[in-house]
């Protein structure tokens, strides 16, 4: 019997050497990567073509929505499920929006995830008790306002440079982490500042963590606990 492929991203790295473990009892299933970064598991998925992708949300760099939206661009019939101990409206919904197959806490038991897995891969949505509801009442609230967030204008260039500004990053280190200019980073910037009408770095840090692009663990060169009120 052909087993399923997995590629685990999470940048807890005890996390992932567990599951790594829990799966290597299971005969239908073979973890052929893993890593802690969002940005090497786009290159991952779409290099190992994995069958099941279980991605963490909030990850440096790239976090879990884009990077499940950029393997999704490119190869549409690998399945990803997010795992995490987020369940705020913001992540869930934001992962579904991302193209997602399944959301599951970490608090679920393995053997859920396990069910998860066959269920995403007869081309279902699963989603664990705990997040459902909040699927719910958001499709309730969806029917009453039609109207787009100004985060779904935004480009994925400028949501990347959105969560690497929130996390701290001069434009400098951005530049060399997306391998572009920095003029090119202070345009993105200043053009942000524009469509979301935003005066400054703290308004933009805020505005990231409300839509769940970064969390304040991931930015640890502000004083949200000031910022944020």
């Amino acid at each position: 019997m052909k087993k399923t492929k997995i590629i685990i991203a999470d940048d807890h790295r005890m996390v992932r050497h567990g599951l790594i473990s829990l799966f290597g009892m299971e005969k239908n299933f073979e973890v052929i990567a893993e890593t802690g970064s969002g940005q090497e598991v786009v290159q991952l998925a779409l290099t190992h073509y994995p069958d099941i992708v279980i991605i963490k949300i909030s990850m440096p760099g790239l976090n879990g929505m884009e990077a499940s939206k950029q393997i999704l661009s490119k190869n549409s019939k690998i399945k990803i499920i997010a795992l995490s101990v987020h369940r705020e409206k913001q992540y869930v919904m934001g992962m579904l929006n991302a193209g997602i197959s399944g959301y599951l806490l970490k608090s679920c038991p393995f053997q859920e995830l396990l069910t998860a897995i066959k269920i995403v891969l007869s081309g279902r949505i699963y989603l664990c008790h705990d997040v459902a509801g909040v699927v719910v009442e958001s499709a309730l609230a969806s029917e009453q306002n039609k109207i787009h967030s100004l985060f779904s204008l935004l480009s994925q260039r400028e949501r990347e440079i959105l969560q690497l500004i929130s996390e701290g990053h001069k434009n400098k280190n951005i530049a060399e982490k997306l391998n572009i200019s920095t003029k090119t980073v202070q345009v993105h910037r200043t053009h942000l500042k524009k469509k979301l009408n935003l005066n400054n770095t703290a308004e933009l840090t805020k505005y990231a963590i409300s839509k769940g692009v970064t969390s304040i663990e991931l930015s640890p060169g502000y004083h949200f606990q000031d910022k944020i009120r």
